[in-house]
């Protein structure tokens, strides 16, 4: 398993669950000495990043990008995969086949959260189903091409109507085919919807391609009731690999929140050795 931590450039949404926020050099500089191996970057754009000094920053740090995320793109613009305005949806397909082809740059992965939409009373929950569906299957050949993965991530029922578990997701990847397509475990998210976190994340052991890293009250990992020690453990039985990324709210401060993110990394992978 490999250290992650967010970093947000949107200045607008800095209340949002991001240990880092703005001055991109800086925040990378802080993930290094704080320990993390790689960064999740929030932008409001792919043209919102200057890639040439990110990728001099990132050799520096020697430190390297995990994933991009999208949700700019619901919350400021207003896009989604989902709206019933097809030139909404085509532009929501546009904006985030941007990030697909920055993210693939640096081997990142983009993932897709806020940008899934809801459906309202008066719609047909299969019909908005099918336009989720539409712009998954668009948007991961774009990534199959890039070499690199699109991450479908459940949200709580406070935040979308559609994906809200890990089981739901598995059954709108594997029932329309999609390929390239994985998921995100958010374990915050997860706290709120699935009926056991380790039942639910050995469910989807063959589609979870990275794993967001925060406690059940949002705050960094050890400072609210998930159990870190049952993570670990289920985490070895499905041979997982990949990024732990620490979305979490920079509580009490930015600092303080990577060291006991980290701290909680360790315990994790301590945790996990011992198992093995």
């Amino acid at each position: 398993m490999k250290s992650c931590v967010t970093l947000s450039l949107v200045p607008s949404l800095a209340n949002g669950p991001w240990i880092y926020r703005g001055d991109l050099n800086k925040s990378i500089a802080k993930a290094k000495s704080a320990g993390f191996q790689a960064i999740e970057l929030f932008a409001a754009s792919a043209d919102a990043v200057d890639a040439t000094a990110l990728s001099r920053w990132l050799t520096e740090s020697d430190i390297r990008l995990a994933a991009v995320g999208t949700g700019a793109g619901k919350v400021l613009h207003g896009l989604s995969l989902t709206s019933p305005d097809v030139t909404v949806r085509r532009e929501a397909v546009r904006y985030i086949t941007d990030m697909i082809a920055f993210g693939a740059e640096f081997g990142a992965h983009t993932i897709v959260g806020s940008m899934q939409g809801r459906f309202e009373p008066a719609q047909d929950e299969q019909r908005v189903l099918s336009w989720l569906v539409e712009g998954l299957r668009e948007l991961s050949t774009e990534a199959a091409q890039r070499g690199v993965c699109l991450i479908l991530e459940p949200l709580n029922r406070y935040e979308t109507n559609l994906i809200n578990t890990l089981g739901q997701g598995i059954g709108l990847i594997r029932d329309n085919r999609l390929t390239h397509v994985g998921l995100l475990a958010d374990l915050f998210h997860m706290n709120i919807e699935e009926v056991s976190l380790s039942g639910a994340l050995l469910e989807a052991k063959d589609y979870i391609e990275h794993i967001h890293f925060a406690d059940s009250n949002r705050r960094p990992m050890g400072m609210g009731h998930t159990r870190i020690n049952d993570i670990s453990l289920v985490l070895r039985d499905i041979h997982y690999h990949g990024y732990l990324s620490a979305e979490a709210l920079p509580y009490p401060d930015p600092d303080q929140a990577a060291a006991q993110t980290m701290k909680a990394f360790t315990q994790l992978s301590s945790t996990h050795s011992e198992l093995a």
